[in-house]
């Protein structure tokens, strides 16, 4: 997950990288950091939790210069730690260096292996600093040619940004798991995860940065596009449209929200029902139950509240209230779900925990029946590219059929979409548009080798290990 964002050439670079993090704050929850740079030094904020706590007037005050890259982490690889914050920076042989990541490398733990045993110091566990000691071995003279030769080391998902005193490189990996984009302010080039990120800071959306795509912005050549990479096809994450993305983003060609319906509407063609209404899971789930409830023709209704000022620690009362984590986020309108029976709809199960406790607290508000509908297939298999499910045993539909989870979450029926019903909905019925997307979380089908030919139960134990 992650979310990154960059500007290049702007009085107020900190600032702007301080707006468009706030912007992309759903990706990423855990630690935020700002680096800046004003063309002789590189200056460096970044702590854990959410940006709004992190930063204020004093702090961007000392992130001087007209460049900066920004990150919010979602950790995948590595620990929930201050030592794994990004953007990432060190001084080299070569002078100062930030990097920020959004991704996952599969083979990093080899080549991090390799790097100690011939004496690299690490200073913290995650998958990106395996890159920022690639690019400062390299011999290649120049830090675009370092950092190419060191991703060609590399495997797995990869959307970076890199920061020097005079230049800023945006990369997307050859697949282009990850999504990356590009826009203008007015004079400056500004690099983001998702376009809702230039809607803040009034920026011109100019495109999406293409998989296997550099682009080495300078004051001098502007943003020069190269691709130095084997090409390879596109795997777009099939979860950016689920769950990731901001529903205002334009993601892989398409916008959010649009798919969002039309995955609600697939699912409702697929897996009709009578009911009295349709109630979404917020937030995440408001789109596609728009979606189903147009298509079905039952009516909309928001039956779960969501409390949208919950921090981020608790003192639980000794005297345990039943459902409590829940209850924090969602409440029931009684007098909406009394009585009625209710379709509800959200983007996925992983554990179904959540989803028991939700249809329960339904239940003691006297919701007569309660049919839960998911805009995705069952999550089967772990991902290795920047989702953090890195086992089949936390995911409840790999070892437990559809009429089983439907009765441990207590609801009267469970259906989720087919795999060739995501397909229908991504592909809008336009024959041009291809399905380019990874969906080995659904269907256990990876595009990439795992290192050293491993097998999935293999790959698992040494992604655990790597943790």
């Amino acid at each position: 997950m992650c979310g990154i964002f960059g500007i290049f050439n702007h009085s107020e670079a900190s600032n702007i990288a301080y707006l468009g993090l706030h912007s992309l704050q759903h990706r990423g929850q855990e630690s935020a950091g700002i680096v800046s740079s004003d063309g002789y030094n590189i200056y460096s904020h970044k702590e854990m939790g959410l940006v709004s706590d992190i930063f204020d007037e004093s702090t961007l005050e000392k992130l001087r210069g007209n460049s900066a890259i920004g990150h919010v982490r979602y950790s995948t690889a590595g620990s929930s730690d201050i030592k794994n914050a990004q953007p990432f920076v060190v001084e080299y042989a070569k002078g100062p260096l930030a990097v920020a990541h959004n991704g996952n490398l599969t083979n990093a733990k080899i080549i991090r292996d390799e790097l100690q045993n011939y004496g690299s110091i690490f200073q913290s566990n995650m998958d990106t600093e395996v890159i920022v000691h690639l690019v400062a071995l390299s011999h290649e003279n120049s830090t675009l040619e370092r950092l190419i030769s060191a991703l060609r080391r590399t495997e797995g998902s990869y959307s970076l940004l890199v920061l020097t005193e005079k230049e800023m490189i945006a990369v997307r990996d050859p697949y282009g798991f990850r999504p990356l984009v590009l826009g203008k302010l007015k004079d400056s080039f500004v690099v983001a995860s998702e376009s809702c990120a230039f809607d803040l800071v009034e920026a011109n959306y100019l495109r999406e940065i293409e998989p296997g795509e550099i682009l080495h912005i300078t004051k001098e050549g502007g943003a020069r596009s190269i691709k130095p990479f084997k090409k390879a096809p596109p795997n777009f994450c099939i979860f950016e449209y689920i769950y990731f993305a901001r529903p205002d983003s334009d993601v892989f060609g398409r916008t959010v929200y649009g798919v969002r319906k039309a995955f609600g509407r697939e699912l409702a063609r697929e897996n009709p029902i009578d009911a009295d209404m349709v109630i979404p899971i917020p937030d995440s789930g408001i789109s596609a139950a728009i979606g189903y409830s147009q298509e079905a023709g039952i009516p909309f209704e928001m039956g779960l509240i969501r409390n949208h000022y919950v921090g981020r620690t608790f003192i639980e009362p000794k005297d345990s209230i039943r459902h409590f984590g829940v209850k924090l986020k969602l409440n029931a309108d009684h007098e909406t779900v009394r009585g009625k029976k209710i379709v509800m709809v959200d983007d996925s199960i992983v554990r179904a925990t959540t989803g028991r406790k939700i249809v329960k607290m339904l239940r003691q508000q006297g919701a007569k029946e309660i049919h839960f509908r998911v805009t995705s297939p069952p999550y089967r298999f772990p991902c290795f590219y920047g989702i953090d499910t890195p086992s089949r045993r936390e995911l409840i539909a790999s070892s437990h059929e559809v009429a089983e989870i439907n009765t441990y979450m207590t609801t009267d029926s469970l259906s989720y979409l087919s795999i060739d019903g995501l397909k229908r909905a991504i592909g809008n019925g336009a024959d041009s548009f291809s399905y380019n997307f990874c969906d080995a979380c659904f269907s256990g089908h990876y595009p990439l080798r795992f290192p050293w030919g491993m097998e999935l139960e293999q790959m698992e134990l040494f992604v655990q290990d790597k943790k």
